[in-house]
């Protein structure tokens, strides 16, 4: 069930010790992944230190892009259901220095509220 619903755009749990192994390089010492998530080939993850966005590119999806945002430049962040019409879910947060709010989309409401209430916790215990 969590690769159809992750294959239709919607966030699943995905196993840290997974995220661990192909995140040694990047982790910095006593930085500890909480939680990921993944919406098709890309992944959202959590740590103790910043939220990790991981856009996989080309065909194979080998090719990846690792944004790392620490909480504390997170100046704001918002989440959007889905509609009668809309069917997308978005989640927007505003990183500071930049005018416009990464995107990432999510097919069902279900999905984005455990991914807003990570980022919430992470982001609001940092203050």
């Amino acid at each position: 069930m969590g690769l159809f619903q992750g294959l239709l755009g919607n966030a699943t749990d995905v196993d840290v010790q997974e995220v661990e192994r192909e995140f040694a390089n990047i982790l910095i010492e006593n930085e500890q992944i909480s939680r990921a998530f993944k919406i098709v080939r890309d992944l959202i993850v959590f740590t103790n230190k910043r939220i990790v966005l991981v856009d996989r590119q080309g065909i194979t999806g080998k090719k990846a892009e690792y944004q790392s945002i620490p909480y504390s430049s997170i100046s704001r962040f918002s989440k959007e259901t889905t509609g009668n019409f809309d069917l997308d879910a978005e989640l927007k947060l505003w990183v500071t220095g930049q005018a416009e709010p990464i995107t990432k989309k999510f097919a069902k409401d279900a999905s984005i509220h455990d991914v807003y209430k990570v980022l919430s916790h992470y982001k609001l215990w940092s203050v």
